[in-house]
């Protein structure tokens, strides 16, 4: 019997927690790991635009641009091979969720490097997006939920459960073992919240 799944995310400079969850009836998370999204042998690739802050700024364009497309490979390498895992399994992943900071619009590339806040606001975009992408190349639906909106989205969704929901993920770990921090307790919190996206409250 094929068994409901859901994807979540929570992203680092060059790196990022992704937690795989299902609910048959009970949470449980089938799966999780630490993503690598950024090329060894590519110096900067961790904190790319730090890296081009000290270049000319069409140098800074093309370098920017050829991350994107190394970092964009290994985030569809990752997340393809987690989806063919799951398969075999009899999981059926169709949604994932990734979490994110303000979600403001950002302006042009040489006003994000003549600003150190920008550039960090930058990097932090820059890796959600290729998780982004590489998550709807391989099919899946995706939801943005900001952190700071991620408790008032989960007693929307699951109401009066609410405090049973985020209990049950908080004490997963002493299951699972470690790592079981913030980032992999959030990203699970996250997955779930669009296994049940068929609720109107949940935001898409």
């Amino acid at each position: 019997m094929t068994r409901r799944a859901a994807l979540g995310f929570r992203m680092h400079s060059g790196w990022g927690a992704l937690v795989a969850v299902s609910n048959d009836g009970m949470l449980e998370v089938i799966e999780r790991r630490h993503i690598v999204v950024a090329e060894a042998h590519v110096p900067g690739s961790k904190q790319p635009y730090h890296y081009a802050e000290n270049l000319g700024f069409r140098q800074a364009e093309q370098y920017i641009a050829g991350c994107s497309t190394t970092s964009g490979q290994l985030a569809a390498t990752a997340v393809r091979e987690l989806l063919s895992q799951l398969t075999k399994s009899e999981y059926r992943v169709q949604r994932s969720a990734i979490l994110t900071a303000s979600g403001r619009a950002l302006p042009s590339l040489d006003k994000i490097l003549a600003s150190h806040a920008l550039i960090h606001t930058a990097e932090g975009e820059f890796f959600r997006s290729i998780v982004h992408t590489a998550c709807q190349e391989a099919g899946l639906r995706v939801t943005r939920f900001r952190e700071r909106e991620l408790e008032e989205c989960t007693k929307k969704a699951f109401g009066r459960q609410a405090n049973q929901v985020r209990q049950r993920i908080a004490t997963l770990g002493k299951r699972l073992g470690a790592p079981w921090t913030q980032d992999e307790k959030l990203a699970a919190l996250a997955a779930m919240l669009v296994l049940t996206a068929s609720e109107p409250s949940v935001p898409e």
